[in-house]
């Protein structure tokens, strides 16, 4: 795809994709883990001010590092959105001391709820349903609460295929946003086809579920990386894109960049903007400061408010 070069008052600018994209991109935000955020020696030096960051939380990460390193990105004037993965905390008791150790030691308001990526629940919860049920968030005042969501569909909740136990969850979660005073968002995982996230968004829309969605894309990496995070986060039919990109052994060690994909999406968002794709987050595949070198090259800017 060739790429189009403007500059908003004064003409091109030398990279950029257009001005849907830049507007797409406003107010993106992206994912960090403790250990890849101790490789980044200044946060500030490489996102633009204000951007939301997302904390995962792997099975067998300290909650220390994880309070650590959003005391450390908050600190530095970054909104941060730890994830809260439902099978790994143990009980109500491991929830709220969680709660309490990121708002006292963090200022953190907000977080990302979701079932967690073990087979077997640690303890008492096994869904972020649950997690929402306890009360425990809105007890401690959290502002935006995020829920996940997968456009390609997920075998762990769905194992015969279909999305019909996925949109059941996510129309119950929206029934939950109504009579609460939460703002809630759906984050998703990674896709590389616009077609399919298209589909889905509009399908749930269609279904009564208008939360807005921050849609996942993966940041731009090294093909082979690419397609062993897709094939083990479970990424579905747009999986396709690597697989005949790969069949050019010229390119396998080449970075596999999310421009078309980003593109389809923009000009989808510009010709219908009531499309409830919200915003952008990203996961750094490739690298933290990689990928944010390519959202600011594109347009990406600092954190625009949003509803959630």
């Amino acid at each position: 795809m060739a790429l189009l070069n403007f500059k908003k008052d004064n003409g091109p600018v030398p990279g950029r994709l257009s001005p849907e994209v830049e507007s797409f991109l406003a107010g993106f935000s992206i994912e960090v883990m403790p250990r890849t955020a101790e490789k980044v020696a200044d946060f500030r030096a490489i996102l633009p001010a204000g951007t939301r960051v997302y904390i995962a939380h792997i099975e067998g990460t300290p909650i220390e590092d994880m309070v650590a390193t959003a005391k450390r990105l908050n600190a530095d004037g970054f909104p941060v959105m730890p994830h809260f993965p439902a099978r790994i905390i143990n009980n109500a008791a491991t929830l709220a001391d969680w709660i309490a150790r990121y708002q006292g030691e963090a200022n953190v308001d907000q977080a990302l709820l979701l079932a967690g990526g073990v087979d077997q629940p640690h303890g008492d919860f096994h869904s972020s349903m649950q997690l929402l049920e306890t009360g425990a968030f809105d007890k401690a005042g959290f502002k935006h609460l995020h829920v996940a969501g997968h456009p390609e569909g997920n075998k762990d909740i769905d194992p015969n295929g279909g999305s019909q136990n996925v949109e059941d969850a996510l129309r119950w979660k929206q029934d939950f946003s109504t009579r609460t005073d939460a703002h809630m968002a759906i984050a998703t995982q990674f896709a590389f086809e616009a077609a399919p996230v298209i589909a889905w968004a509009d399908a749930l829309k269609e279904a009564g579920i208008d939360l807005p969605i921050h849609i996942g894309i993966a940041g731009p990496a090294k093909l082979q990386t690419m397609i062993k995070f897709a094939i083990a986060c479970g990424v579905g039919p747009s999986l396709r894109v690597l697989q005949r990109r790969a069949k050019d052994v010229t390119k396998l060690l080449m970075p596999f960049e999310p421009t078309d994909v980003i593109s389809d999406l923009a000009a989808h968002k510009a010709a219908h903007p009531d499309f409830n794709i919200a915003q952008v987050h990203f996961f750094p595949l490739g690298g933290i400061k990689t990928n944010a070198h390519w959202a600011i090259q594109n347009g990406g800017s600092s954190a625009v408010p949003v509803s959630a």
